[in-house]
């Protein structure tokens, strides 16, 4: 078994503008870091679209039926808020990204792949239920989650979170869930303005471990060592989903972390040791943010390398 990398090229064609950091780019770029002779044993397959039914298990009928009824015409953009906007392409886009994330889960627990990494966009881990924002529309991890409970019959699942915004919509979805443990590290204060140590769940789920601006890999990596990975571990999940946001590198233009690369393919090491104790080593990575072109590159190629070395 080896890793697998889900894309597709519907994902460059969620068109966001000129001006707009979430752009084709990122995809382009981390695409074309994963080309090179370090990944001649990945396997590579395209992302289906998400169905309803499947979108529906996290998101209300009504949003859903929403969301894809929104079809500008080429070269118009919807603005759904103020830095979150759909264009002809979006909607394939958003419902790409969703099913290669269900497929991602499909493929490690029938064991054709022992990894996955779904390099997509949009990303989802601000979508809440029945509201898009923070560049997301339809909550990737969430809907992986429960598609691996539903379809096959996973009792625990675990989302970790390592993008440099928290995923308050991740949270949101699980807060009262204690089936699914969601643990995040993160800029705080920051956007979107959650993620307080306070907020733990109803069931004590969730744990947050925020880190003040300008911290350091040091402090990214005590914070997982001490605090995020013993709760893991605790939670012993059967499946472990990693929202794979690059974003907290020293590099990002968008928050004011100054996390290196070799400490994301550092993680991406500790999360792989919770994943052989717990979960047969299954381990399904959703790229979420990262806005340095070049910096999300090296970060996604260290992790995906990480991945293929285990």
């Amino acid at each position: 078994m080896t890793t697998v990398l889900i894309t597709h090229p519907a994902c460059l064609e969620h068109d966001t503008g000129d001006w707009h950091p979430e752009c084709a780019d990122r995809l382009r770029h981390v695409l074309r870091a994963l080309e090179g002779e370090a990944f001649a044993d990945l396997l590579r397959e395209r992302a289906p679209q998400a169905t309803v039914e499947q979108l529906q298990r996290v998101h209300p009928a009504d949003y859903v039926e929403a969301i894809l009824a929104i079809r500008p015409e080429p070269g118009d953009h919807v603005p759904l808020d103020a830095d979150t906007l759909m264009s002809a392409g979006s909607a394939e886009a958003a419902l790409r990204s969703a099913g290669g994330a269900i497929m991602a889960v499909d493929a490690v627990m029938e064991g054709w792949a022992k990894h996955a990494f779904v390099a997509t966009r949009p990303p989802g881990h601000h979508a809440e239920r029945a509201r898009a924002m923070g560049f997301c529309f339809f909550a990737n991890a969430a809907i992986a989650a429960r598609h691996a409970q539903a379809h096959w019959n996973l009792g625990k699942v675990a989302i970790v979170d390592f993008d440099v915004h928290h995923g308050n919509g991740t949270q949101a979805i699980f807060n009262a869930d204690p089936s699914v443990f969601y643990g995040s590290s993160h800029q705080y204060p920051c956007y979107p303005g959650t993620g307080a140590p306070e907020e733990t769940g109803t069931n004590g789920n969730v744990m947050n471990v925020p880190l003040r601006p300008g911290s350091d890999g040091s402090a990214f990596r005590a914070a997982w060592e001490r605090e995020l990975i013993p709760a893991l571990d605790a939670f012993a999940p059967e499946l472990l989903i990693v929202s794979a946001g690059f974003d907290a590198h020293k590099a990002d233009p968008l928050a004011q972390l100054r996390v290196e690369t070799a400490d994301f393919a550092w993680l991406t090491a500790r999360l792989l040791d919770v994943a052989r104790k717990h979960c047969a080593g299954r381990l399904v990575s959703l790229l979420e943010g990262g806005y340095d072109l070049d910096a999300l590159a090296a970060s996604a190629a260290a992790h995906v390398r990480t991945l293929l070395q285990d």
